[in-house]
């Protein structure tokens, strides 16, 4: 099938839902740093992060969405963990509370370019200690967003979510169909 976009994201879960939605993509990942400006606040950087991914990739003449999600809580982002510690630290950190799921697209098309934000609010019980061990040592915490997968086996921490389930994964598929919508890209 011929593709009608282009993934800037070397994301598995990114592309699994691009493909559910119905969209026929090419992957181009693209490197780029991801840190924070000093106070930049998460929905800020998200916005950035997305379109400077989607600007990045070469476009060979097909829309390229970028996307990026981070989890912040009280105003921080989180990022991904640099080692057990720090994954322990942010799952004690997310145990009992809500935190938020900031989750951004971008296209860039030509010479045109929009974005969407979705914001998520996710509420965890609580997480002993062992638990958040049990799961760093279960290998997938460890380059995720705020140290957890919630569609994998963190989904078991969530009281509640009210949001984009699909953004806390990682693309928010409602905001994602209506903006490649506005560049004439429409699921098969």
């Amino acid at each position: 099938m011929k593709p009608q976009l282009l993934l800037a994201s070397r994301s598995p879960r990114r592309a699994q839902l691009l493909r559910q939605a119905g969209f026929a993509f090419r992957v181009h990942p693209t490197d780029l740093p991801e840190q924070p400006a000093p106070g930049q606040a998460p929905g800020d950087y998200a916005l950035a992060l997305a379109v400077a991914k989607a600007r990045a990739a070469p476009a060979g003449g097909l829309p390229v969405l970028g996307a990026d999600t981070d989890v912040a809580v009280d105003g921080e982002i989180l990022g991904k963990p640099r080692d057990c510690a720090h994954a322990l630290a942010m799952l004690a950190r997310l145990s009992g509370r809500t935190h938020q799921v900031f989750s951004a697209v971008a296209v860039v098309a030509g010479d045109g370019f929009d974005s969407v934000l979705s914001v998520t609010e996710v509420t965890f019980g609580g997480i002993r200690p062992e638990e958040a061990r049990a799961y760093w040592d279960s290998g997938e915490a460890a380059d995720k967003a705020g140290a957890y997968a919630i569609q994998g086996r963190a989904a078991r921490w969530v009281r509640t979510l009210r949001g984009s389930y699909s953004g806390v994964v990682g693309l928010p598929l409602y905001e994602t169909c209506q903006l490649l919508g506005r560049f004439g890209v429409t699921p098969r």
